[in-house]
């Protein structure tokens, strides 16, 4: 076995890596691009080294960086993970040039497979079922047009070196294609800078089934088993179970031969994936091979107790495989959700930013969660918006269905958009339930899966108006605590007035819409008007965030996440944003450090108040951002002087943006 090795990753399969080589006393060495300096696979490896710029064309596809820090740290293997390098020819035929142990396939195998035409040529002459269509090299358009009338239509359009969903278009008639042609082409350049295609019959309700291969250096080749991954957005998957529903031993058998016939056609080695469309008859067809670890490796290794990297690592040291196919079995049922920073409402366009909050469900030998972030990094524009796979196990399908909607509504994450809701939807659904999965599944269900938005309910307004009266009453202690007269009537926490009703009015923008409770105060709580009417909450706060709320006799445990304006609500599986809209609690809505205002969400400068080098008073407005599509007061902090605006009116800014240089007044309280 190693003593040491190097991951040219990062996130989440960096860390999964890093977990099983550490385990095994292996040590570890990490990469990492200049956005990546404080980030969890770093922590969490040996020794790290940058290898520099955002960008991964010029970091981690830097294939000759990767190896020099390779020799320069003494890393006897590199493990690539999944993605950037892990099927890259060139690169594992360098490592073996250096001496270095590329821990994955044969040069020969990745090359073999690079190309879709070329691999579905072997598998065809190694008897591995394909579906009809023409895979050859001749590019010509009026051939092209010719072969796509003979295989008939629907028919699919692919990339040849493609994947992701890239460079692939569905052709309903011969009269589209030529267009439908032209438009895949340009894609395929664009995106993988080689414009030929192949042609397929469409299949239209086809479920996506994959098999686990593993092989050793001695020709000992088995399958794992299936996984189901139809379910996709994009062309790429979401959500991934195994063992696949309605599978019987006889076709299981089936697609495992070929998928070890495929394996041996190519004398392949380590963990690689073959994948199949299933028709609705049963019969199935081969669609690729990775060459890699699967991001959704962690179901088969739920339902068949190995560790599937493990295996990678002692193949990869030489070893034999450490059991046969006999005597592996299957043991439950296993369902991963990945868990995206996207927006579901917008087409699913990733969303970056701070994760300000983050809270994981508890791991368990039913719940894993196997995650490349940590609160307070940043998701970025340069890389996938993975957050994490969430993982669960259970006896059987309907129990890890159940499993799984429970760990859904345990995994927050406030700062950036996720897919947490639309993943919610779909395990709902009776459709899935029942098993209806195939790879329109999403498109099918499109009208349950992505409803209109609801306005909040009295119950998370509630919680939104007892989060902030509460913080507002700590801070007011904390501020009669520090002055000369603690004991004032003037500093009471519980809203006393002189000849008046106690009462507070909270404004909201919830969608657009402005809404204002009304919060009276009584002893050890609060009488809310909300717009379903009267209620009397009470409740306190967490460090972390929780809040314990008695709202009109039913006792709610919920989490509010206040970032500047922003409070996202994440109550009972859901999360809601709103935003606060109360110019006086100017403490909850800027963010000061040293004399510096950040902007408190994306958004952009409208206009620009008071002038710099004039002197304000603690609550003046400085300058309006518009977010949400609703204007936002940046207010001053303290008593003190505008040095210097950083950006004009009309600039776009991200969260965090730094605003204005603000000068504190000496003696000056900031909020």
């Amino acid at each position: 076995m190693f003593d040491k090795i190097l991951i040219a990753n990062r996130g989440e399969i960096a860390c999964r890596v890093i977990r099983t080589a550490k385990r095994l006393g292996i040590r570890i060495v990490a990469v990492y691009s200049d956005v990546d300096a404080g980030a969890l696979h770093v922590a969490m490896a040996d020794e790290a080294y940058h290898i520099g710029p955002a960008p991964a064309r010029e970091s981690y596809l830097d294939a000759g960086r990767i190896l020099d820090l390779a020799k320069k740290s003494g890393a006897q293997a590199v493990h690539p993970g999944y993605g950037f390098l892990s099927e890259n020819a060139s690169f594992a035929e360098a490592c073996e040039e250096s001496g270095i142990i590329f821990i994955g396939p044969p040069v020969e195998a990745i090359r073999a497979m690079g190309s879709k035409s070329a691999a579905k040529e072997i598998m065809g002459t190694a008897g591995v079922p394909l579906v009809p269509g023409y895979h050859g090299d001749e590019q010509d358009g009026k051939f092209l047009q010719s072969e796509a009338d003979g295989i008939g239509y629907p028919l699919l359009i692919k990339a040849s070196a493609g994947g992701g969903g890239k460079g692939m278009r569905v052709v309903s008639s011969s009269a589209d294609f030529a267009d439908a042609l032209a438009g895949a082409r340009r894609e395929a350049m664009s995106g993988f800078g080689d414009d030929s295609v192949l042609l397929e019959r469409y299949l239209t309700r086809p479920r996506h089934i994959e098999i686990q291969v593993f092989a050793d250096n001695q020709g000992n080749v088995l399958h794992i088993f299936e996984r189901d991954c139809s379910i996709q957005r994009r062309h790429q998957k979401i959500i991934e179970e195994a063992p696949a529903f309605g599978m019987n031993l006889q076709l299981r058998q089936k697609m495992g031969e070929a998928a070890v016939a495929a394996a041996k056609a190519i004398g392949y080695v380590g963990a690689g994936t073959v994948e199949f469309l299933l028709d609705e008859d049963t019969s199935f067809y081969f669609m690729e091979m990775n060459t890699r670890l699967q991001v959704e490796h962690p179901v088969t290794e739920m339902i068949s107790g190995l560790d599937l990297v493990e295996w990678q690592l002692l193949v990869a040291a030489g070893g034999l495989l450490p059991l046969s196919q006999e005597q592996l079995a299957i043991s439950g049922h296993a369902i991963e959700a990945r868990i995206y920073a996207e927006d579901p409402a917008k087409e699913f366009l990733p969303s970056v930013g701070k994760l300000h909050h983050l809270r994981t469900p508890r791991e368990s030998t039913h719940v894993r969660v196997d995650v490349g972030v940590r609160e307070g990094g940043e998701v970025s524009i340069h890389y996938d918006p993975l957050i994490a796979k969430l993982i669960v196990w259970d006896s059987d399908r309907n129990a890890a269905i159940r499993r799984m909607k429970t760990a859904l509504a345990d995994f927050q994450v406030v700062g950036v958009t996720t897919n947490n809701g639309f993943l919610n939807n779909i395990f709902a659904l009776p459709e899935f339930a029942s098993g209806e999965v195939d790879t329109s599944f999403i498109e099918r269900n499109r009208e349950k899966l992505f409803p209109e938005s609801i306005p909040a309910s009295d119950r998370l307004l509630a919680l939104a108006a007892l989060q902030l009266m509460l913080k507002n009453s700590a801070l007011r202690k904390k501020e009669a605590l520090q002055s000369q007269d603690p004991f004032s009537p003037w500093h009471q926490t519980g809203g006393w007035r002189l000849n008046s009703d106690n009462y507070q009015q909270l404004h909201f923008i919830d969608s657009e819409q402005v809404v204002t409770v009304t919060a009276h105060y009584r002893p050890f709580g609060f009488q809310l008007d909300l717009p379903g009417g009267s209620r009397f909450v009470q409740g306190e706060l967490d460090e972390a965030g929780d809040i314990f709320v008695d709202f009109a006799g039913t006792h709610i445990k919920a989490t509010v996440i206040q970032k500047g304006a922003i409070l996202t609500l994440l109550d009972q599986g859901k999360s809601h944003q709103l935003m606060v809209h109360n110019p006086h609690l100017v403490d909850e809505q800027n963010e000061v450090t040293a004399g510096r205002l950040t902007a408190p969400m994306p958004g952009k400068v409208v206009a620009l108040i008071a002038a710099p080098g004039s002197r304000v008073e603690r609550g003046a407005p400085l300058m309006i951002m518009e977010a949400m599509k609703m204007e936002h007061t940046i207010f001053a902090p303290s008593d003190g002087t505008v040095a210097e605006y950083c950006y004009p009116v009309g600039a776009v800014l991200n969260e965090g943006a730094e605003l204005l240089i603000f000068n504190v007044e000496v003696g000056s309280t900031v909020a």
